[in-house]
């Protein structure tokens, strides 16, 4: 079995690359005619991003729906058993209606919006993507086989179990000839771990198809493209036998399966070409360059993948979804996650934690590049390379810096699927750096804020190193800012120093944000508000206390934090207004899936949500009143959590709720104002409820 063996991880790694890769080429592009993309750009061998002035790294459908839906496995407590109910339960948990993840064009119109409004009001899946309750046209769109190639890396060589799972999830939005489409592709990714050839690959997930639509189409474009063929000439043969007039619908599966086996053919072993081809030939330019990069990272390794395409995405990825705190992320980080799913999947015994960046993974950089927000590079030589599991950073004489992005960079913000996230990163937070230098040099850590005058860096005191070390620095706190980047200073002579981790962990020892956010009433989104993510329809900063709450209905969560926050305590001054319930929420995964202590009817409740399954911990009588001040700390560590309101504990219970998640707030119908916010780590083996 291919997963045993140490390749396994870096073919996953190539796939997950090649993804993003074949977005990040196609996305700028996206809904362009053909004849405006030959004109502007001719062949998109390159990233033409900046020649449109937007950033390369983007939030993108293709990229969040992947690996945010992936994380059923991850989340289930049963992996062996998993069906299409349970993937319709994951896109309820992390899909923040209207904001992320998918396209919002309307019921009836978008397929995963109807497929998602059809989840949320009640209807379980695959009902929810069903053609006897959409209708085909809705259905067969192309959503089906760009969502689904997790599903396949965690199976490498078992196509059986790849299309089962891939059709399982798919049929979340998705059917027919779509699902078909989908188990196709899945059956050639998992095959590809074992299999080079793309003819083989292809008879083997022709084997999966039984649509005569797909047959027909797959012997068809087989037959006409070949590697001596003109991209053009395909690509207008495609558009007559296979592009959009031919179907129903805005985006229809068989258009773009005809695409991207189109693409795969006329490039055979060139993984630039096919990608490039993909995004260049109009059609849904990202979605099938993203399908083409997986499969051909899977089956022609990283060694296919020139430089030149990986240095200025530097593995970095932003997938939006409720869970913010995994939002910003990089592939080799993905593909770790991937390889974990699998051996979940499999029964295996999970790897032990790794290090946030570990570097692990061929030429893998986790982000890090020379850093833009430096002013001392100019003229200066820096070189990053990935050398036997370490990046090596070379440098001449004088100040070099290096920095990875910890949250949404200010320089890239764009409005596309909303792109939310919370920090991976917090002020007080020890982050700590194995490296090795083969020359006497100064190294300073700092972090990147951005506040309201602007950019401010912070530095950390130097380290001299000769030799092997490690520095450790706590995160300053620079008032109700988080960093965005944490970097690394060289200074000294000439050297090249190694690092072989950066690493952080657990809940901040004390992060905090008070006072007034809002400066004005034309402030209505102050810096202070971007570390969260909210799915409550009105989290905004209020006039009188720092923030306020609301959601017309239930379910209005609002998180910060990572799944790293496993022991520790939030602490708010919280004052209601009309409302169900409300309170304070803790290890959240996505925001159907926390613990939380609410105030309702009368009373206090620890509670524990599980999609809509809510269980009452505990309970205890308590008389509040509107419009008045409540402090109120909510603890958990280990299995106990302990309520104390007004400097009393009023409540206890165990939870079976032990793994770590991000922090926030509950509303239900109705508004909450908090006045402050700290969330501070605590030891479970000193904090036990009492």
């Amino acid at each position: 079995m291919i997963a045993a063996r140490t390749g396994y991880a870096e073919r996953v790694y190539a796939g997950v690359l090649g993804k993003f890769i074949g977005v990040y080429l196609g996305r700028p592009v996206e809904g362009w005619p053909y004849q405006d993309i030959q004109e502007r750009f001719g062949l998109v061998d390159r990233y033409v991003a900046p020649e449109l002035d937007l950033p390369i790294v983007v939030a993108d459908d293709d990229i969040s729906g992947t690996l945010a839906f992936a994380r059923v496995v991850e989340d289930a407590a049963e992996p062996a058993a998993l069906n299409a109910s349970d993937v319709g339960r994951t896109w309820l948990n992390y899909i923040i209606e209207d904001r992320t993840i998918l396209w919002w064009g309307g019921y009836g119109r978008s397929t995963e919006h109807t497929a998602y409004l059809n989840l949320r009001r009640g209807m379980t899946a695959p009902d929810s993507g069903s053609i006897a309750h959409n209708g085909s046209t809705l259905a067969e769109q192309i959503g089906a086989q760009i969502f689904s190639d997790a599903f396949a890396m965690m199976h490498p060589g078992d196509p059986d179990a790849a299309v089962a799972l891939t059709r399982a999830a798919a049929s979340v939005s998705h059917d027919g000839v779509a699902l078909e489409s989908a188990g196709f592709l899945a059956a050639m990714r998992a095959a590809a771990f074992d299999h080079r050839e793309l003819e083989q690959l292809i008879d083997i997930g022709r084997r999966y198809v039984t649509d005569p639509r797909l047959a027909a189409l797959i012997d068809d474009v087989c037959a006409q493209v070949g590697t001596d063929a003109d991209w053009r000439e395909v690509r207008d043969w495609v558009d007559r036998h296979y592009g959009y007039a031919v179907y129903p619908g805005p985006c229809h599966a068989l258009s773009n399966i005809a695409m991207s086996l189109a693409s795969l053919l006329v490039a055979g072993d060139d993984f630039t070409k096919a990608v490039a081809v993909a995004s260049s030939v109009g059609f849904d330019t990202d979605s099938n360059a993203g399908t083409v990069g997986c499969l051909n990272g899977i089956r022609l390794g990283l060694a296919a993948i020139p430089q030149r395409l990986r240095d200025p995405i530097s593995d970095r990825a932003i997938v939006v979804s409720a869970d913010g705190g995994e939002s910003v992320t990089d592939a080799a980080r993905e593909a770790h996650r991937i390889v974990a799913s699998a051996d979940r999947l499999a029964g295996r015994e999970q790897a032990p934690r790794r290090a946030r960046f570990d570097f692990e993974l061929p030429g893998s950089t986790h982000g890090w590049t020379l850093c833009p927000y430096r002013a001392n590079q100019q003229g200066r030589s820096v070189i990053l390379t990935n050398e036997d599991g370490a990046l090596a950073v070379s440098v001449g004489a004088g100040p070099r810096s290096i920095s990875t992005t910890t949250f949404l960079d200010p320089a890239e913000a764009v409005t596309n699927f909303s792109t939310v996230a919370s920090p991976t990163l917090y002020p007080t937070d020890t982050v700590r750096v194995r490296l090795t230098s083969d020359a006497p040099v100064d190294v300073a850590p700092y972090a990147v804020f951005n506040i309201s005058s602007g950019i401010h860096t912070v530095h950390g005191a130097a380290m001299r190193l000769d030799g092997d070390g490690e520095l450790v620095w706590e995160i300053p706190a620079v008032g109700n800012a988080v960093p965005f980047r944490f970097g690394l200073e060289f200074t000294g002579d000439p050297a090249t120093t190694r690092i072989s981790s950066v690493d952080w962990g657990g809940a901040p020892r004390a992060f905090s944000q008070s006072g007034l956010l809002l400066s004005s009433i034309w402030d209505t989104k102050p810096l202070g508000l971007a570390p969260w993510v909210s799915s409550a329809k009105n989290f905004e900063a209020d006039f009188a206390t720092t923030y306020s709450v609301s959601h017309p209905d239930q379910l209005g969560v609002v998180t910060t934090g990572t799944r790293d926050w496993r022991d520790y305590a939030i602490t708010s001054t919280l004052i209601f207004s009309l409302h169900d319930a409300g309170g304070l929420v803790v290890r959240a995964r996505g925001h159907r899936s926390f613990t939380a202590a609410i105030f309702r009817l009368g009373g206090v409740e620890l509670i524990e949500q599980q999609d809509d399954d809510r269980t009452i911990l505990a309970r205890a009588d308590f008389d509040y009143r509107l419009d008045r001040r409540y402090h109120v700390t909510l603890t958990a560590a280990g299995a106990q959590l302990r309520v104390d309101i007004d400097g009393s504990t009023v409540l206890t219970a165990r939870s079976t709720r032990t793994t770590g998640g991000g922090a926030g707030f509950l509303i239900e119908t109705g508004t909450m104002s908090a006045d402050g916010v700290e969330i501070r780590a605590v030891d479970p083996a000193t904090s036990a409820a009492s």
